[in-house]
């Protein structure tokens, strides 16, 4: 675990990209297989262990260490991994040289259950404080390293001499510890193959833009669709390398989410991959993503949810059809390509999504502020903005600029009282981030609405670090109660995505997204929104599920 830790250590305090990809190339270079190829797996969200939980981690430290100590230092430290490192009583000799990464994969893959509190108890004795903190930060999967997945194919094409978009292409066709990757890399073997149609393709991703972003841009040069709220996929089917016939249906990330879909997938009667957005229909309109979370996170379903909750998917693009790779084509004849595909497969279990008719800026503006009448029609509740793409635009892996935008609908806002903070985690933990707001009742006391944990400036957290530690009314382990009465306390003003009804919830609805948009210093707490706004909100959006 010795290199592994030095590598995390080094990472986490290095501010420079460039210096995290030199950090990144050389432990590629110097690290034998398998070693570094499960590192690259944890650093890039691909290790998962069925019985290795946080729980487990934090039964061991109950364990090990006093109760009351171990609650009061992780809240004040905020990262699990680092307070458990730190705390845990281990004799002086330590070994950390004899304890591989792989020996860790292959010990969490292996151990029974009810072995395994033993065995990652016997790990951390064996290691120093910095090996112990590399080990709970594998398990956990919360690496806080700076280190996105991008960054870490870009150390790899440095290693290999490649363009990390050659990284991308055939990031998916080797599983770790990616030994094939890694000889072709070094020219020891050929690339992983990619001959087969029935593949994920690195998706295209698009930027936000503002309204004042369009002026240099001529609309003519441009498609616009609209942008669902439903999950980004890509359908692909054909015949794989051995001449078999496969369907697969994968997530923006590349899981395979086929077997939650069995109705989708038995409809993949083609020779293409398709890119589109995973959605539900029902009474003939498609809809929002909270009715689409009933299937999602699921390994399989049975007939009644798959009748209940009915998926489609609205199709915007077309990556591959048979073994003619599209991807280099103009947007505009790949889309030419595929409204001539779904014309041809009308019976599959995909739709196409329409475009948006405008010559202006002002009238795609007027489209995305009212979809019902800018062409949506039935579906406009589910429609969450306007995406807006270059005619000429090649499909590019990534989040190229200038070919692609995103302009998403303006949220809904409230106006809600501050009611309860926890401090964060992480470079957060010495703040009191994560805020817990409500608005008023009829009986006119306050009902909590949600929580949030982002949408302000450095500055603003600090502004509002100080305003709970100094109006703390009450306090519930790491949770202060801040005053909140009709005279006293601090308005936030709320932006949310959605809101729905919801049985968990005191309130009854439950918001989609939410996130603080403004602090309203000039605003009494007795100025703030009722439930009965929010009800509002619910009564004329089909958000709202009784």
């Amino acid at each position: 675990m010795n290199r592994f830790a030095a590598l995390l250590d080094r990472l986490a305090y290095e501010p420079r990209r460039l210096g995290k990809l030199a950090l990144l190339e050389a432990y590629f270079r110097e690290t034998p297989d398998p070693d570094r190829g499960w590192a690259l797996a944890a650093m890039t969200g691909a290790l998962t262990f069925k019985n290795a939980k946080a729980g487990l981690i934090r039964n061991l430290a109950a364990e090990r260490t006093d109760p009351v100590l171990f609650g009061l230092s992780y809240d004040f430290v905020g990262d699990l991994a680092e307070t458990v490192a730190l705390m845990w009583p281990a004799d002086e000799t330590r070994a950390n040289a004899q304890l591989t990464i792989t020996d860790v994969v292959d010990g969490l893959s292996t151990t029974p259950k009810e072995e395994l509190s033993a065995r990652v108890a016997d790990w951390l004795d064996r290691l120093d404080e910095n090996g112990r903190w590399a080990l709970l930060k594998l398990i956990t999967g919360a690496l806080r390293i700076g280190v996105s997945a991008r960054l870490a194919r870009t150390a790899l094409a440095r290693l290999g001499g490649k363009e990390t978009d050659e990284i991308e292409d055939v990031w998916h066709t080797d599983a770790p510890p990616y030994a094939h990757l890694f000889a072709w890399l070094e020219s020891r073997g050929e690339a992983p193959s990619v001959a087969t149609t029935v593949r994920f393709y690195p998706p295209m991703l698009s930027h936000p833009i503002e309204p004042e972003e369009f002026v240099p841009l001529n609309p003519a040069e441009f498609v616009a669709e609209w942008k669902w709220d439903g999950i980004r996929v890509q359908a692909a089917a054909g015949k794989d390398a051995d001449g078999k016939r496969v369907a697969r249906l994968y997530s923006r990330t590349g899981e395979d989410l086929s077997g939650a879909f069995p109705d989708l997938v038995r409809g993949f009667d083609f020779d293409a991959v398709l890119d589109g957005e995973l959605l539900i229909k029902r009474g003939g309109g498609v809809q929002d993503f909270n009715t689409l979370q009933q299937r999602l996170n699921r390994k399989s379903v049975n007939a009644k949810m798959m009748a209940e909750f009915p998926a489609f998917i609205r199709v915007y693009d077309l990556l591959a059809l048979g073994d003619d790779d599209l991807r280099a084509l103009p947007f505009i004849e790949r889309r030419a390509k595929l409204e001539s595909f779904v014309n041809a497969h009308p019976l599959a279990p995909i739709d196409l999504s329409s475009t948006i008719k405008f010559d202006t800026w002002d009238e795609l503006s007027a489209a995305r502020a009212d979809p019902s009448h800018g062409g949506a029609g039935i579906d406009a509740e589910a429609v969450e903005g306007v995406m807006i793409k270059r005619r000429d635009a090649p499909y590019l892996a990534g989040r190229p600029k200038g070919y692609w935008f995103k302009w998403k609908r303006d949220p809904m806002v409230i106006d809600a009282v501050l009611m309860y903070a926890q401090r964060g985690s992480g470079k957060r933990s010495s703040f009191y981030s994560d805020y817990t707001f409500g608005v008023w009742t009829e009986a006119g006391e306050l009902t909590p609405v949600g929580k949030a944990y982002f949408g302000f400036t450095d500055e603003e957290l600090i502004e509002l670090d100080r305003f709970v530690r100094n109006n703390t009314t009450n306090r519930f382990g790491p949770v202060r109660e801040v005053t909140h009465t009709k005279t006293k306390g601090l308005v936030l003003e709320v932006a949310f995505e959605g809101l729905q009804r919801s049985t968990r919830h005191k309130s009854g609805v439950a918001m989609r997204f939410p996130r603080i948009s403004r602090i309203r210093w000039d605003k009494r707490p007795s100025d703030a929104d009722t439930l009965e706004a929010l009800e509002k909100f619910l009564a004329r959006t089909s958000t709202a599920k009784v």
